[in-house]
């Protein structure tokens, strides 16, 4: 059952945030290393959170094939992480388009904006000083972005945005203190959780003032948009080319993937504290219980 939670006041929100900005934000022009070497024998991200991780695909690469693996599959999450960062961009732009830009809850808004453009920046100087290719989502995928930024709106565009954000923050969270990881990927992640860490509030609010707002019809739609987008975004992170980098037929690869219960874990691991928030502010419920369980959202 929905629990009820009481919104702020989207100007106090907003005021909040822009004065957490001005204390706590970064230039990863500035504030990382690009320059500075790779770690020898250092992974990307933990290997139990690697989509191969306990299958027999995993056991039979060795050290070297399983670092490279996890740095493959940290660019291709870095790069569906740019690509919905670079719609968000645009969702937000519209969305501020109404607003009163004298306003702190419009100012936050753009302040968001140019939060995301530098995170792009950053994911992309990343990806490119790993040596891994740009993977992003799939075709089919990357076109309907398209679509999907030209008419999302409301509280399934926010409750949205979260999943994709807090899923990766949680990996983020993860990596970005652990010694055993690469330096360079840490700092990026450091960078990405503290300034997240605004994106997420503001999104918050967002859900949680417009969700009574809507009659059962328009409860059940935004559901099902929220559901639907979930699962695109959290069943492109990991583009099946990334198995080529240690000789694994991407076919072969996906299907133990998706076959494989630490990978099923992973995703629900991931998405365990904003499905939990979706599910107590009522975005959770009827039709798309099932496609979240289906993404292996839900248990």
């Amino acid at each position: 059952m929905a629990r009820a939670l009481e919104p702020k006041e989207s100007d106090q929100v907003g005021a909040r945030l822009l004065e957490a900005s001005v204390r706590n934000s970064y230039d990863p022009h500035l504030d990382i290393d690009w320059d500075a070497p790779l770690a020898v024998g250092k992974a990307y991200m933990p290997f139990e959170r690697v989509s191969l991780y306990g299958t027999d695909l995993w056991r039979g690469l060795g050290e070297e094939q399983r670092i490279e693996l996890s740095k493959h599959e940290i660019a291709s999450i870095a790069g569906v992480g740019l690509w919905f960062e670079i719609i968000l961009m645009q969702l937000l732009v519209r969305y501020a388009y109404d607003l009163d830009p004298t306003s702190p809850h419009a100012q936050y808004a753009l302040t968001e904006i140019g939060d995301e453009t530098r995170h792009s920046i950053m994911f992309a100087k990343a990806i490119a000083r790993f040596g891994a290719p740009v993977y992003g989502p799939g075709r089919t995928i990357h076109e309907l972005g398209r679509i999907y930024k030209t008419i999302a709106g409301g509280p399934s565009m926010f409750a949205a945005v979260l999943v994709a954000e807090e899923t990766t923050d949680r990996l983020q969270r993860s990596t970005m203190d652990n010694p055993d990881m690469q330096p360079l990927i840490r700092m990026v992640n450091r960078i990405h959780v503290v300034e997240e860490a605004r994106h997420v509030r503001y999104a918050r609010e967002e859900v949680i003032r417009a969700v009574p707002k809507l009659n059962r019809a328009q409860l059940e739609f935004h559901r099902l948009a929220t559901a639907v987008t979930a699962f695109a975004v959290i069943d492109s992170l990991v583009n099946p080319r990334v198995y080529l980098s240690v000789g694994i037929d991407p076919r072969e690869g996906r299907a133990a993937a998706l076959a494989n219960p630490n990978f099923r874990e992973t995703r629900r691991w991931m998405a365990e504290k904003v499905m939990e928030f979706l599910t107590d502010v009522g975005m959770v419920g009827g039709p798309s219980k099932a496609i979240l369980r289906r993404a292996h959202l839900l248990r």
